[in-house]
């Protein structure tokens, strides 16, 4: 089996834009593959159109050899563009060798270690309200969501509105939202907040330090992402769980985070940090320290199938993004869709990722979007993190 073709669709889902990649073979086999970093879905086309040239006739079994000739063949690193197109190139490679053997993907990442994986979805914040209307709109969401059969609720750091963001303001507010989602839900219920890399070091203390007695599972980018080591601080003063990770373009850019055991719980990208490839050996690297993967997985249908066969290989996972029930959004364009129950992904039994798509639909209903990314500023206008 040779590569005959790759193909970008870069594609609007009516929130963000998605980056998809077609491997075609001359067997007839498809593999279809995401690519991370929102807001860069051109840049990532023309990687992508630049690496095809050097996977035409290649084998696509040859899944590790590819990607250290994607990575490593044009003398600089891969880095972010070029690392989440190797991605999407990557996962579709794996999907193509799942079809052509007629197994699962986790199949081939070494087989199931568990029989179903526990997800979160994204709740309204509310950030349209303010003062304790925000609240209110918050909980409902979770109450929502948790009367559904979610186990777990997640929402990130509020606003002022009109695009402001200070620090402690949002850290009152949020410490508000925890200790109200944690009365309305109860002790069950798992609570995970993504503070976006919005906040200082100072700030991140104080709201740490301020939830812990609500004991959320996890607080998410309490810090910028730049420098990891930054972490160290914060994680001196407070016992509350840290995830981390998402930003990570390779497992060198989170060897601080895993051999410092920084986090606790890894946020690694499918879509990001090169793939299923490079995403099972951070795993495997995370569980020598004892940390668990925790999958960033904001996206579309492929990320999240992608994603889940990860989860059901890896034995050191905690939980997976999952921002909505499958098969609620893009059905048209993704027909077959992974299963959810009760809070879990269930494992497919078919082929590869499990996943189907009509490039057709992708196409002509979901055109790419040229959006630009939201910012937030502080009160006097300077830039603060989204």
């Amino acid at each position: 089996m040779k590569i005959t073709d790759i193909t970008c669709i870069p594609s609007w889902n009516g929130h963000r834009n998605d980056t998809y990649v077609f491997v075609d073979t001359d067997a007839g086999i498809t593999g279809i593959g995401e690519g991370g970093l929102t807001g860069q879905e051109l840049a990532m086309a023309a990687c992508i159109e630049h690496l095809e040239p050097r996977l035409i006739g290649r084998d696509p079994f040859e899944i590790e050899r590819l990607w250290q000739l994607l990575f490593r063949g044009g003398f600089f690193p891969a880095a972010k563009i070029g690392a989440a197109a190797i991605s999407a190139i990557d996962i579709a490679l794996w999907d193509i060798k799942g079809k052509a053997l007629g197994v699962p993907v986790y199949e081939l990442l070494g087989g199931k270690v568990r029989d179903r994986v526990v997800v979160y979805p994204h709740n309204r914040s509310g950030e349209a309200a303010a003062g304790r209307g925000q609240i209110d709109e918050l909980v409902a969401s979770c109450l929502e969501t948790w009367r559904a059969g979610w186990k777990f609720v997640r929402w990130g750091l509020p606003q002022q509105g009109d695009g402001v963001l200070e620090g402690a303001p949002a850290v009152r507010m949020c410490v508000e939202q925890v200790r109200a989602v944690r009365d309305a839900l109860g002790p069950e219920a798992e609570i995970c907040v993504d503070v976006h890399t919005r906040l200082d070091q100072t700030d991140t203390i104080q709201l740490l330090r301020a939830v812990e007695p609500y004991r959320p599972y996890f607080m998410e980018d309490p810090i910028r992402a730049e420098n990891l080591t930054s972490l160290r601080r914060v994680r001196q003063v407070t016992a509350v769980p840290i995830a981390m990770g998402e930003h990570a373009s390779s497992k060198w850019e989170l060897k601080d985070l895993i051999e410092e055991e920084l986090a606790d719980y890894v946020r690694v990208d499918v879509t990001m940090c090169g793939g299923l490839s490079e995403a099972r050996k951070i795993a495997g690297w995370a569980e020598t320290h004892y940390l668990k993967i925790a999958p960033h997985s904001p996206n579309g249908p492929v990320v999240s199938a992608a994603s889940l066969h990860l989860c059901l290989a890896t034995d050191n996972f905690g939980v997976l993004e999952c921002p909505r029930r499958p098969g609620t959004h893009l059905a048209d364009a993704f027909p077959v869709q992974l299963e959810w129950e009760d809070g879990y992904l269930l494992p497919p039994s078919r082929p590869g990722l499990g996943v189907s798509v009509d490039r057709d639909v992708l196409r002509t209903r979901y055109p790419y979007r040229p959006t630009p990314m939201p910012s937030l500023h502080r009160r006097d206008g300077s830039l603060t993190n989204w």
